[in-house]
């Protein structure tokens, strides 16, 4: 009950587990109240084990930080609401981009009594029926079927439980889902069939509003880092740096990766999932899916990435050894470490499609510098669009190279065709030496097909509306490139020439210092004359090009690319 307390004292009004001051702002309170029911409901919940944002891995996590934790699970579930008690319904549908590519389908999440009315009015209109899974198969989730003149209804696809594999993703920048890819393509060459559950993808979700608002801040924050200085300094390098290597930062994830959980409700849980993101490993898991893999993307070890209960898989040795001991975790603190089973080295994840082409497209590379051939450069912008000004330096120092058919471009600005508009603006002549290569994935498919072969001049631009097709550009023209023009993100482990462009956010450092050190790309190449001069190289002298083409051969050889197998093959032989 609510007391009173009056005199010279300030009021204090008294609620359950909370005291408020009578001058703070109702949404103060409303958020204290918030805090202090999910802690209570933490206590009442009787568990064998602590709370994975208590402790990681037999490290505990100050109660400061739990605290801090959850109250940011609060603050989300006040802003989007708690879907827990929802009916989600799971859907497979085709994927009509890249499945007949990757052989991947869309797994489509909705609330199942919308699903029904959705489904009931497709049915009107063109004579199919659908019904639900039933008691007899329940692990499948929910079904389509479809009306036919033999039986009134014929169940469509549902999950295979034998060669299934689930690839778990989130819409942030293009370097997750590009890594799906690669899962999704080693399965699919395996004789795995890829389901694509993106969590960004299922607007009326809790998850996915969560996760679309994390998405709008951190592509602002990389936007506004390549413009100021003083932000990249004093608050962008070290969040992505320092800030998401702490293990409070983990806690705060899992708490709000609980957000998340009610997606996965209508999944087998036995299906195995191979995450690329931590959002989908730690969602997975507190929905109680039994076979997790998490595909850790970076270099740069930090807890942001950890989800245990998982199997981690690791790119490089460097980051083996800065997981397996939580390094630096903790600050100074030493921590206990991982345990070995759930920390793999795999190698860096590929696509299929690059990975057995590796010597065909590398000596095509050194046929073309030997011929005198146009060089090749892929200038590809990353998913917050963050290199315009880059590749305008870039572009400008190679006009006249192009127009003597020394140099041709690709250049793909993925969804963000306005960047090439701006870069057409500000060069002068790029258009009259420029074919775009627009929101048509036909003749962008067609297109890399005939540049394995074929000749290429001039400049080709190329812009995606659709995720997919803006991602996976990259990857088709990649074969033919000569060299790929990128900052050093989850680009930085794929078997093509690279020159290294100036990072967004420290972590992505280690994916330059990672990639020259096993020879198949440049230093990070943070100021543009650096830059221009490394272009100048690949053009102009006889090393740099086939130096880089005969590590990557090598690398080949010694398993470096083939660490989407081998997170297929953990998920799989569980």
């Amino acid at each position: 009950m609510a007391r009173k307390k009056t005199g010279n004292k300030k009021e204090v009004v008294t609620v359950p587990e909370v005291e408020v001051k009578s001058e703070e702002t109702a949404a103060d309170l409303a958020e204290e109240i918030a805090v202090a029911a999910v802690e209570e409901a933490a206590e009442e919940e009787p568990a064998e084990e602590p709370e994975r944002s208590e402790v990681i891995f037999g490290n505990e996590i100050r109660k400061g930080q739990v605290k801090k934790a959850r109250k940011s699970r609060a603050k989300f579930q006040k802003k989007f609401g708690d879907d827990s008690d929802t009916e989600y319904g799971a859907y497979i549908e085709e994927n009509p981009y890249i499945g007949d590519i990757l052989g991947v389908k869309n797994i489509v999440v909705r609330a199942k009594e919308d699903s029904h009315s959705k489904l009931s009015e497709e049915a009107s209109k063109s004579g199919t029926c659908h019904s639900e899974r039933s008691e007899e198969s329940p692990k499948s989730g929910t079904c389509h079927s479809e009306r036919s003149e033999e039986s009134p209804c014929k169940e469509q696809e549902t999950f295979d439980l034998e060669k299934g594999l689930i690839v778990g993703n989130i819409r942030m920048g293009f370097g997750h889902y590009r890594i799906s890819m690669a899962i999704a393509s080693a399965a699919h060459s395996m004789g795995y069939t890829p389901y694509w559950m993106d969590l960004n993808s299922y607007p009326e979700t809790t998850a996915t509003k969560v996760i679309s608002s994390q998405n709008d801040l951190y592509s602002l924050g990389s936007r506004i880092s390549q413009k100021s200085k003083v932000f990249n300094k004093l608050v962008w390098e070290p969040v992505n740096y320092e800030g998401f290597r702490q293990l409070s930062y983990n806690a705060s994830d899992q708490e709000n990766a609980k957000l998340m959980a009610p997606v996965f409700r209508d999944i087998p849980k036995e299906m195995p999932l191979i995450a690329t993101h931590v959002w989908p490993a730690q969602a997975a898991l507190h929905a109680g899916m039994k076979n997790v893999v998490n595909a850790i993307p970076d270099n740069w070890p930090m807890a942001l990435h950890l989800a245990e209960g998982s199997i981690h898989t690791v790119q490089t040795h460097y980051a083996y050894q800065g997981y397996r001991m939580l390094n630096g975790m903790q600050k100074n603190d030493l921590l206990q470490p991982m345990p070995e089973d759930s920390l793999f080295y795999t190698g860096h994840y590929v696509d299929h499609e690059l990975v057995s082409n590796i010597e065909a497209d590398c000596d095509a590379r050194i046929r073309r510098k030997e011929e005198g051939q146009p060089m090749r450069f892929l200038l590809t912008i990353g998913g917050a669009g963050a290199q315009g000004e880059i590749f305008k330096s870039i572009i400008q120092s190679l006009m006249p190279d192009i127009r003597a058919k020394k140099v041709a471009l690709y250049v793909n600005v993925g969804d963000y065709q306005a960047v090439w508009d701006k870069l057409v603006s500000e060069i002068r002549g790029l258009s009259r030496v420029s074919r775009t290569h627009f929101n048509d994935w036909e003749a962008t498919k067609q297109f890399a097909e005939k540049a394995l072969t074929g000749r290429v001049v001039g400049v080709h631009a190329f812009s995606h509306q659709n995720i997919f097709e803006a991602v996976y550009a990259t990857n088709l023209l990649m074969r033919s490139a000569d060299v790929l023009v990128t900052k050093p993100s989850e680009l930085s482990f794929y078997p093509v020439p690279k020159l290294f462009i100036q990072r967004v956010g420290g972590h992505e450092q280690w994916g330059a210092i990672h990639s020259a050190e096993i020879g198949d790309g440049t230093l990070e190449l943070r100021y543009i004359p650096r830059v221009l001069q490394a272009v100048r190289l690949f053009l102009e002298d006889g090393v740099t090009l086939r130096d880089m083409c005969e590590n990557i051969k090598r690398n080949k050889a010694m398993g470096t690319y083939d660490g989407a197998y081998k997170a297929v093959e953990l998920a799989m032989n569980r």
